[in-house]
């Protein structure tokens, strides 16, 4: 039988005050602010910290105690402080007369009151947090499912915190947790596959791992130092629900000793904004790791939740595509003229490919059909009264039938699980897939049937005592049904509700030509996406190339995306016709200058941009409009005047000025930006652009071809795309030069880099047939790689050249590898957009074997 106990009562537990413990670990020192900046709280341990003694603190201005330059640097970063970014943290900052000279600071708003913590500051490191931490993440996204997902996070994050173990801990829908990867320093299995009940993390604590990620416990004996007021009289605790160095629960305390370690660390794993699960972090002796190499911890935990939900996408992208398949096999059964339950029926083992299952009963208009292991006709009149009962329009899933049927226990054998698919806008027509009864041995970490005591205080929360494994027998459940499976449940409900709604008596031609125009929407749809995701995975590499902190590659990163959005918008407003320029400056004006667009004077008659030029030239009056309201005329008392002028060969001329504001300075180095301003309008729309860095202020001029310029709109075409080649070759390969044909600049750049970083000695970059010719009678190149569509021509005669001078090519698209390119271009490895370093260095590698074949 299935094991079972009754719940106590935790309210006791549950309302423990974990967030005002009134003390702090004494690897930091904590201050509490009145809105005055006058000192209210000071931990007993301040003296230790900062030099300063506590009593003497309490009641003084802050300004007082810190250097003049911390205090005004504390001040202005406070600017920051907001509900998306509740915590601001400062490294670095000097303060006089303490032991270190240099601390790092956490501050956040708590109520009315201020709260800083100083940690000495710790090994200066070199390299930004994102190169530090990058090379874990791409660690991880090289695995395909969560096992292997999981156990690679374990083993990164371990070489990242010294840790001498860390776990990976899934929440379960009960609250309990479930440790499904470990990496240990002696690689011996510590907690893997162990279960914890949920009482072991109670609800408040799970409240505060939502609020502040990571949460270190330096050395589980350290007694920690008192926080205490300047006002005797002040009885109200400070809340220390975000501080990071917030003092232990005696009742965790006492659990960490009872596993035995001296040191943990957890770290929060957030998924769709609710808490999936945690890193657990443990060290057989004290570990203290200072609050920067934290800071790197957290950038982890946030890419690796990225990640995780990029897993699950790509879980449910595969459930759909499955569902696409049985969808074409379901209509084609009805074509042959097969009524609906026949032709579900006739799919059967189809279904049971994109969801595993023991049986399928159908049950339509009353009628019952079966194939496989299922009750009988009479056992599941009690699962029909059930589901009609629920009365719902969605997928029901449950892995133990009998606790919601008890009558259900009497066929457990056969059906202890069950996914219920309505296929009728009335809940009564069903497609219900079962699953047997797997009785499971559960390891828990201890007994979960004693997880309370009674005291005086009544029924409460205590430590086990014991962690050896304790083993629970489940039975009368089945496997459970995993997300995947519910979400191509739920597909599949769409699509038969699409048949029951709208599919009548239809010809063969008619089914024919709608599935052709479904193909053409999906492969442009396809295409555009690739398109789009190259191009961003090419500014996130060229932006943190040219950014020297986290935040300003993040700033920089969010704004160009942002711009983008922004002309992607427009564009889409009126499906994808020419856009007005005028519109789109406005909209840079409102998105980052603010109250000041009224020192903005647009002159000139309005034009429309065809959506060939929209989204370049959104990127750069991005970076004009951002640079102004940072270092230009915006930034001060200055303003803009932007004219537009039509030539008489149609083109367009914009001429962009600033005055007024501070004297101007050319660069001292070309960053990204300048790049995109400079670049980008001549490269990729072969037009003309001019820059002068005048004292008086920037002033540039731009020439925009006339056929990105009409009065009328026009409508783009689009392709498909296919997947990507299978990774093969590794490691820095290249010797010669490279040769990258790319009408996209940002494409291009990025291209070239990840050739270099295979070993090429220089690579050369061409946006069109003739320049890439030139270049090829010009240099001997050792590799090529050439993207299919170069504006308004194809590279096939850049391919021929090369195929007659024996130069191996790799070929980009982003309509994916198809019989026409084949039949068009020479033998060559096909690479679809948008490519990565890995697949772009296995294409290279092929191309070069097959070439030496």
């Amino acid at each position: 039988m299935a094991a079972h106990y009754s719940e106590p009562d935790l309210t006791n537990c549950a309302r423990e005050p974990i967030h005002i413990l009134g003390r702090v670990q004494s690897y930091g020192a904590l201050l509490s602010l009145s809105s005055d900046w006058c000192v209210q709280h000071a931990s007993e341990n301040l003296e230790d910290i900062l030099g300063i003694r506590a009593e003497a603190a309490l009641g003084q201005p802050l300004a007082q105690l810190l250097p003049e330059e911390s205090f005004a640097r504390i001040r202005e970063a406070l600017r920051s402080v907001g509900a998306l970014h509740p915590v601001l943290r400062l490294f670095g900052v000097p303060i006089q007369g303490a032991a270190t000279p240099n601390f790092d600071l956490s501050i956040h708003q708590s109520g009315s009151r201020l709260i800083i913590e100083f940690e000495p500051h710790g090994t200066q490191r070199s390299g930004d947090p994102m190169s530090q931490v990058y090379p874990y993440i791409n660690r991880i996204r090289r695995t395909r499912d969560l096992r292997s997902f999981t156990r690679e996070a374990a083993r990164s994050l371990r070489a990242l915190c010294g840790f001498d173990s860390v776990m990976v801990y899934e929440f379960s829908e009960d609250a309990s947790g479930h440790v499904i990867a470990e990496d240990t320093a002696d690689g011996q299995r510590r907690y893997l596959d162990q279960h914890f009940p949920a009482s072991d993390i109670p609800v408040q604590a799970r409240v505060l791992y939502k609020r502040s990620l990571l949460r270190l416990i330096a050395d589980v004996n350290d007694p920690g130092a008192r926080i205490l007021a300047a006002d005797p009289a002040d009885t109200q605790p400070v809340d220390l629900s975000l501080a990071a160095t917030r003092a232990v629960s005696p009742i965790h305390i006492e659990y960490l000793q009872n596993m035995g370690i001296q040191a943990s660390m957890s770290v929060s794993i957030m998924k769709d904004g609710e808490l999936w699960g945690l890193f657990a972090c443990h060290h057989d002796q004290p570990r203290y790791i200072d609050y920067e190499l934290r800071t790197y911890v957290e950038l982890f935990a946030h890419l690796f939740s990225y990640e995780l939900g990029h897993l699950d996408q790509a879980q449910k992208r595969l459930a759909a595509e499955r569902s696409a398949q049985l969808q074409t096999r379901l209509m084609a059964s009805m074509a042959n003229g097969q009524d609906l339950p026949g032709s579900l029926m006739s799919v059967s083992e189809d279904i049971r490919s994109v969801i595993p299952h023991d049986g399928l009963v159908l049950i339509t208009e009353g009628q019952f059909s079966a194939t496989g292991i299922t009750p009988t006709r009479e056992e599941f009149a009690g699962i029909s009264r059930l589901l009609n009962m629920k009365g719902e329009s969605q997928v029901f899933a449950t892995n133990a039938l009998s606790e919601v049927l008890p009558e259900a226990a009497d066929f457990a054998q056969r059906c202890s699980g069950i996914l219920a698919i309505p296929i009728s806008r009335m809940p009564r027509d069903y497609i219900v897939l079962c699953r047997r009864e797997m009785t499971e041995t559960v390891k828990w970490a201890g007994n979960p049937n004693k997880p309370v005591t009674v005291g005086p205080n009544g029924i409460r929360l205590t430590p086990r005592k014991s962690f050896e494994i304790w083993q629970q027998t489940v039975d009368k459940t089945s496997r459970p049904w995993s997300a995947g499976a519910t979400h191509a449940a739920e597909l599949l409900r769409v699509v038969l509700l699409e048949i029951f709604l709208k599919i009548t008596e239809q010809t063969a031609a008619e089914r024919k030509r709608s599935q052709e125009q479904q193909e053409l929407l999906i492969s442009e749809l396809n295409h555009r996406v690739r398109n789009i995701l190259n191009l961003m995975r090419g500014l996130v590499a060229q932006s943190r190339g040219a950014e020297d902190t986290l935040e300003s590659f993040a700033t920089s990163l969010d704004g160009r995306i942002q711009a983008f959005a922004r002309a992607h918008d427009q564009l889409t407003k009126d499906d994808w016709t020419p856009s007005s320029f005028m519109e789109m400056l406005r909209l840079e004006f409102a998105a980052f200058a603010d109250d000041r667009s009224g020192r903005v004077d647009l002159q000139g008659a309005d034009v429309l941009i065809t959506p060939a030029a929209y989204s370049n030239l959104a990127l750069v009056f991005h970076e004009l409009v951002t640079n102004s309201v940072k270092y230009g005329a915006l930034s001060d008392s200055g303003g803009v005047a932007v004219r537009l002028e039509r030539n008489s060969d149609g083109s367009l001329d914009i001429h962009w000025r600033e005055f007024g504001g501070p004297p101007v300075a050319a660069p001292k180095r070309r960053g990204f930006g300048s790049t995109i301003i400079e670049r980008s309008i001549p490269f990729e729309l072969n037009g003309e652009a001019e820059v002068a860095y005048n004292i008086t202020g920037l002033v540039a001029k731009f020439c925009l071809p006339s056929r990105y310029v009409l009065d009328a709109p026009t409508r783009k075409a689009a392709a498909n795309a296919d997947s990507a080649p299978r990774v093969r070759g590794e490691g820095p390969f290249l010797t010669g030069k490279a040769l990258v044909v790319e009408d996209a600049m940002i494409i291009a750049m990025d291209a070239a880099d990840m050739l270099e970083d295979m070993g090429a000695a220089t690579v050369r970059i061409s946006a069109s047939v003739n320049a890439a010719l030139a270049e090829i009678e010009q240099h001997d190149f050792q590799v090529a790689m050439l993207d299919v569509n170069l504006g308004a021509e194809q590279s096939v005669r850049v391919a021929q050249r090369l195929a007659d001078l024996g130069v191996p090519f790799v070929l980009s698209t982003g309509y994916g590898e198809s019989d026409d390119i084949r039949m068009l271009y020479p033998p060559c490895e096909i690479l679809r957009k948008p490519f990565s370093n890995e697949t772009v260095q296995a294409a290279v590698w092929n191309a070069l074997h097959n070439a030496d074949g």
